[in-house]
């Protein structure tokens, strides 16, 4: 090899590294609020079975707040934001649900993200796909707060903290 091509490879590797060094330390307070044509609507269907075998429908946490979380284990910024997650969860057990939505990942995998990590609300594996595209989920993490009404008031692209989803609960803009 060529000292121009070895340098070349140098240089990629280096870039590569920082990126891939980026991702990894992405902090979960970098969330954007954005638009999504299901904000303002009521929340599309969300039903499945849980990590827990158990049956989910979203409608059945009507009259609390809900956190929608599409995640995965191989995702850094969705493992950043999950603490924030936990946080929120234990904050807001008398007002508002969480329930994430694993995309493309195996069922022992996220069994085991969620012992190692904590977090003790439904989770749905498998076949999300249809999901996904209800919400129109672009990129990983993708948080969506539903009302007690069942209306979709925001949509968090990135990692979310416990404070920006306490925000949006109570009124304020994140």
């Amino acid at each position: 090899m060529s000292r121009r091509t070895a340098a070349l490879v140098g240089v990629v590797a280096v870039v590569a590294a920082a990126f891939v060094w980026l991702l990894a330390t992405h902090s979960p307070s970098a969330s954007t609020p954005t638009g999504s044509a299901a904000v303002g609507r009521l929340a599309p269907a969300l039903t499945g079975t849980t990590l827990a075998g158990s049956a989910f429908d979203l409608d059945d946490l009507r009259g609390d707040w809900v956190v929608v979380n599409f995640f995965a284990t191989w995702c850094p910024p969705c493992v950043a934001e999950h603490p924030e997650l936990v946080r929120f969860a234990d904050d807001n057990r008398d007002r508002a649900q969480v329930v994430s939505v694993a995309f493309d990942d195996t069922d022992e995998r996220v069994a085991a993200f969620f012992r190692e990590n904590g977090g003790d609300w439904p989770v749905l594996t498998g076949d999300t796909g249809a999901a996904s595209l209800d919400y129109g989920v672009v990129k990983l993490p993708e948080s969506y707060v539903v009302d007690p009404n069942g209306t979709v008031v925001a949509k968090l692209d990135g990692g979310v903290t416990a404070d920006e989803l306490q925000a949006v609960i109570d009124g304020r803009t994140p």
